[in-house]
């Protein structure tokens, strides 16, 4: 009889999952909702399982504390990993320093969260041996207890933009003063419809955490380097668009310095420099006198 009704209430269970998710997926298109309602009523129907089924075969909740005090102990040492995995999932789903959808690196592994579990959640890998942050189509599998022991960074928590360099090296004979006007002009062409949105974030950023950023729109630095100048170009961008973003702003530059007779890339190379006919006159050796 006790299996029976078991039998009978976990299929009630299940059915009547199965009928409340028929009734909003009708409703309701979007995939994040949709994944949302689906984790809810797993969660919420095996809870009801464990309740039903345990008051059916230890006769009520009376019996059922005294059972999970008798028990307790020897569960906690004997599963202390899918105990420290269940109260890391606690954590995620109570504080959300993620959400599915979001973009974080843990323990050296970045991705896209796609789902998350009582035990563990799961990565659509990004970066590793693939260039700029994109997909590798690796799937990764992190336990929740990792959640208290290692650092995590959000890329769409706070602050949903990330600063993004791109180094541009001239040689030292080129106009670098043109050369960073030119820089100049790209990166806001690029980057300088995001300066207004930046700033409407921020704002919402900062009643959480202290984030003080003085200057949002691009900027071209500049320092000097063993093959020549460099022009470094940093701007706002979107996490998800930093590589296409990346691509067009080279493209632009390389038609750019194509079209400037003063202008050069430099690279690692060697040449002979004569510094009586090459140097600058004033540091040139002087004649023996006669």
């Amino acid at each position: 009889m006790h299996l029976l009704v078991s039998a009978v209430a976990i299929a009630g269970l299940w059915l009547l999952q199965k009928i409340v998710l028929a009734v909003v997926y009708r409703r309701l298109t979007d995939p994040y909702t949709r994944y949302r309602w689906r984790k809810a009523t797993t969660y919420l129907f095996i809870v009801a399982g464990v309740l039903v089924v345990g008051r059916e075969w230890l006769e009520g909740f009376k019996s059922l504390a005294t059972f999970l005090g008798l028990v307790s102990a020897g569960i906690a040492i004997a599963l202390k990993d899918p105990l420290t995995n269940l109260a890391g999932w606690a954590f995620i789903v109570s504080r959300r320093p993620f959400d599915v959808g979001d973009r974080i690196e843990m323990g050296g592994h970045k991705g896209d969260v796609i789902d998350q579990r009582l035990f563990q959640f799961t990565l659509n890998e990004i970066g590793g041996w693939v260039d700029a942050d994109q997909s590798t189509g690796r799937i990764i599998h992190i336990p929740n207890a990792k959640i208290f022991t290692d650092p995590i960074a959000n890329y769409d928590k706070g602050f949903k933009y990330i600063w993004n360099e791109v180094p541009v090296v001239i040689t030292f004979e080129s106009n670098w003063t043109r050369a960073k006007e030119i820089l100049t002009a790209i990166a806001f062409k690029h980057a300088e419809h995001l300066t207004a949105e930046a700033e409407r974030d921020l704002l919402s950023a900062s009643r959480q955490y202290f984030i003080n950023y003085k200057k949002l729109t691009p900027i071209v630095y500049t320092s000097a380097v063993t093959s020549g100048v460099q022009l470094t170009m940093r701007y706002l961008i979107e996490p998800r668009r930093r590589r296409g973003t990346v691509s067009a702003i080279w493209e632009e530059i390389l038609t750019e310095f194509a079209n400037a007779p003063d202008i050069d890339l430099a690279y690692p190379t060697s040449r002979p420099f004569h510094h009586t006919l090459e140097g600058k006159p004033a540091l040139r050796p002087k004649p023996p006198d006669a």
